[in-house]
């Protein structure tokens, strides 16, 4: 228990607080803070259920039911004989309706970003057709490097139409985090997903191997109409991602 004392610390805390969260909730909730303070690490084996029952007081079935839920949202991965461990590599849903930063909080990992440029442009007949303008309108270009853990896992590109977004300024982290203050509520997504070796500016923004290929997803967000809120283009290290599609 010596090497697991300060997150054995941060659960007997948080269990101990009143709270009508269900307990497993609760455990779950400090696992992915722990994460996310880098109490726990990548690749980092837990204690056993027996472990954590005895520790803290609580029943096996808690800790089952809490280390089924962190299974479920990508946190942790369970082996037979291995045991369970915190997953080294992130878990993005293409069906969500949430950003990249939304859903690695919601993992317990802790999301950052780095833009490259936010301005207004003319948009191409492309990028129009994705979007449902005409050439030349008004749209914003967001690109930006994604990091997650403090490691940067994609460069992404997004072309918004102007009438969304009144003070670019004002988009921090997540885009969809200033949606959500704007009343703009993406409820469905569009994607396609394809891979191909990096060129060099890329694998310098992102410090990436030679030999490890990038994922390419080309991404729609809608709303509840089906009225289009984004298109984005999102190169992302093939050795950190899993895409989930369910």
């Amino acid at each position: 228990m010596t090497e697991h004392n300060p997150l054995f610390s941060r659960l007997s805390t948080t269990l101990a607080d009143a709270s009508r969260t269900p307990l497993y909730k609760r455990f779950a909730t400090a696992i992915k803070e722990a994460v996310r303070d880098g109490i726990l690490v990548h690749e980092e084996i837990l204690p056993g259920e027996r472990e954590f029952s005895q520790s803290l007081s609580i029943s096996r079935i808690t800790v089952r039911k809490a280390m089924d839920e962190l299974e479920k949202d990508g946190v942790v991965v369970r082996s037979r004989g291995y045991g369970t461990q915190i997953c080294s590599q992130f878990e993005y849903s293409l069906k969500e309706p949430k950003g990249l930063s939304q859903q690695a909080v919601l993992r317990g990992k802790k999301p950052d970003t780095v833009w490259i440029n936010k301005s207004k442009i003319q948009c191409s007949a492309e990028i129009g057709e994705k979007l449902g303008l005409d050439k030349g309108s008004d749209v914003y270009l967001l690109k930006r490097i994604r990091y997650v853990d403090q490691q940067a896992v994609s460069v992404e590109e997004s072309w918004v139409p102007a009438c969304f977004i009144a003070d670019a300024d004002e988009i921090g982290i997540s885009l969809y985090d200033y949606f959500q203050k704007q009343q703009i509520l993406p409820v469905k997504s569009q994607s396609r997903v394809s891979a191909r070796m990096p060129d060099e500016a890329l694998q310098q923004q992102i410090a990436l191997p030679d030999n490890v290929p990038v994922l390419v997803i080309k991404q729609l967000a809608l709303d509840a109409q089906g009225n289009p809120l984004e298109y984005s283009i999102s190169y992302c290290r093939s050795d950190m991602y899993v895409f989930i599609a369910e």
